[in-house]
């Protein structure tokens, strides 16, 4: 199998990654420094690349596209949605696809790589730092993205999934200077990271719940905004495969509508959605009771 180019160990449980909390504080630093260089062409800059990285990339090419496969689209498109996603920051299509789907199977039970239940900080962030996470073994990879593994250029991708962002750093430099490149990359990324994380965080602890879950999913208006829609993520864990996150209309979901304009210029098709309209009446919401969870990581 070509994931077998992607060769790797599984950690020790609790080991740090160091070369990836380096990069997280390199990130965070230059991001505090932005401050210090602001422009309205560089804060319009990054709030452009935000959406690029953040809705067209993870959004709707890594979750709704590829982990869940919500909708279809041409190989060319599929592509660069994966790209835009690269520029966030947050691992090859492989690793980010698998981590999700092992999430949506353990979802806040034993075996969940990022749940609150472990530990607030541990959810949010913690978990890319320490333990298996992201970083698992080549042979659990694999079990987990069969589809993706037969495409080269996923494969590729996922190895060398830094390149996209050295290219952007090098562009904006040359065109903008420091302010381009610590408001481009820098705090930009930063402000990415975190919203994504706040997925797994935060919509697991607070918002409400219109579905009964075995997980304790909620639908987060706040995390909505900052993720353009990823937020209604208790419609989400009850329909993962609607490409429709939003489904009340006040429930924006800015993924959604940019995939409805794929499927207007014909370039989306086979779109799975939900309406609350088809679905059969709920009961009563109960609580779910919290099961017993490690110790090992804190609050």
């Amino acid at each position: 199998m070509e994931i077998q180019a992607l060769q790797r160990r599984s950690p020790a449980e609790g080991e740090t990654n160091w070369v990836t909390a380096s990069f997280m504080f390199l990130f965070h630093m230059g991001a505090f420094a932005a401050l210090f260089f602001f422009s309205w062409k560089a804060l319009l800059l990054a709030a452009v690349l935000w959406w690029i990285s953040g809705s067209l990339g993870i959004g709707m090419g890594y979750h709704r596209l590829l982990t869940h496969r919500g909708y279809k689209t041409s190989s060319w498109v599929e592509y660069f949605l994966t790209l835009c996603a690269t520029l966030a920051l947050e691992g090859g299509p492989i690793f980010w696809v698998a981590t999700h789907r092992i999430h949506h199977q353990y979802s806040d039970q034993q075996g969940d790589p990022h749940s609150p239940l472990d530990g607030k900080w541990w959810s949010h962030m913690g978990w890319i730092l320490t333990g298996k996470s992201m970083h698992h073994d080549t042979r659990t990879l694999a079990h987990y993205v069969p589809d993706l593994a037969k495409h080269k250029f996923h494969v590729w991708i996922t190895k060398y999934h830094y390149l996209p962002m050295l290219v952007l750093a090098a562009v904006l430099f040359a065109a903008g200077g420091v302010p381009f490149l610590l408001w481009g990359i820098f705090l930009r990324t930063v402000v990415g990271l975190h919203s994504t994380w706040m997925v797994n965080s935060a919509t697991h602890m607070w918002g409400s719940r219109r579905f009964k879950t075995r997980d304790r999913s909620t639908n987060n208006w706040l995390v909505a905004l900052f993720t353009f829609g990823e937020g209604w993520h208790n419609n989400h864990h009850a329909h993962p495969t609607s490409a429709r996150h939003g489904l009340k209309w006040y429930e924006v979901d800015l993924n959604w509508y940019a995939i409805w304009a794929l499927k207007v210029l014909g370039l989306a098709t086979h779109i799975k959605v939900v309406r609350l309209s088809d679905l059969a009446p709920k009961g009563p919401l109960m609580a779910i009771p919290e099961p017993a969870r490690s110790t090992a990581a804190g609050d």
